[in-house]
């Protein structure tokens, strides 16, 4: 799928937090039930704390037409935090893309190494892209506990 990835804008916002909220909330209950989806992304969404973390995190979006389809945040110590695709455009390349885009700017920013807690729905995908699995987490969200996966990669240089 061909797309743009470029920073964030401020402009952004509410149309980042609806897509986290949709991707979030259109994961399989085979993966979390309803109420750990509710505890991870609540509704209605709080686009206010949005807006204080995206301009804080500054995430690359992947844009096709005018529409935001994705976004990734890579912080500078290699962590990436968020890595999310609108409903209708999941199973298009579309984390592929992003995930190799912040692999390139590791790279220039002599990032030695990236690392991510991945959901369950994830893990596959990081794992294509060469992520290794460290260890399984449990995290408590409100009255909630959900699992994810802490996965690294060396960042090739």
């Amino acid at each position: 799928m061909k797309m743009d990835i470029r920073l964030y804008k401020a402009s952004d916002c509410m149309e980042v937090v609806d897509l986290f909220h949709g991707a979030v909330h259109g994961i399989p209950n085979t993966f979390y039930s309803e109420g750990q989806l509710e505890a991870w992304s609540p509704t209605p969404p709080d686009y206010q704390f949005w807006q204080v973390r995206l301009a804080a995190k500054q995430p690359f979006v992947a844009v096709d037409h005018n529409t935001i389809i994705g976004f990734i945040e890579l912080e500078d110590n290699g962590h990436i935090d968020c890595l999310y695709v609108h409903n209708h455009y999941q199973g298009q390349g579309v984390a592929g893309q992003l995930l190799r885009h912040v692999m390139q700017v590791a790279q220039e920013k002599d990032i030695d190494e990236l690392y991510v807690e991945a959901s369950k729905v994830a893990v596959s995908l990081f794992e294509k892209h060469g992520f290794e699995l460290k260890n399984s987490n449990v995290v408590t969200l409100g009255a909630q506990l959900l699992t994810n996966y802490q996965m690294t990669q060396s960042v090739k240089k």
